[in-house]
């Protein structure tokens, strides 16, 4: 599997905001079908104790925003259904670069796609290696 340019980024994010990484990749098989989401993560600190999350890294560097959405959208929700069948306890995320989040994530179709489709994304900045938002 072909890490994601920003994948050291948002785990080194994720580390910093408190979170242990606990698989990289976290691998998941339901049926016949394997799959491997970018990253598995627990919260060990006294308020989010017990938390677990999947993220999927996705950087958006490529030519069309609309073909990385596509692929984006179709991974994000195969891997949605495996986890309520392998690991219903642990909620699934969408990494996104902020300048992404910014601009492709604000139009009225893409809002709408992520709502209807009950996407939660985790917005990271790249080069400080920060979470800037999760919703």
């Amino acid at each position: 599997m072909t890490k994601d340019r920003f994948h050291n980024a948002v785990k080194n994010a994720l580390e910093k905001d408190g979170w242990t990484i606990t698989d990289d990749p976290y691998e998941v098989s339901v049926g016949d079908v394997d799959f491997e989401i970018d990253l598995a993560a627990q919260m060990l600190a006294a308020q989010r104790a017990g938390e677990k999350i999947a993220v999927e890294i996705k950087s958006f560097i490529g030519g069309s925003n609309v073909s990385e959405f596509h692929t984006a959208l179709g991974q994000f929700l195969n891997y949605q259904f495996a986890l309520e069948e392998f690991d219903p306890q642990r909620k699934l995320y969408l990494a996104i670069p902020d300048s992404v989040y910014k601009s492709f994530f604000q139009r009225r179709f893409t809002k709408s796609v992520i709502q209807r489709n009950k996407i939660s994304l985790l917005v990271y900045e790249p080069k400080q290696e920060v979470i800037v938002t999760w919703q």
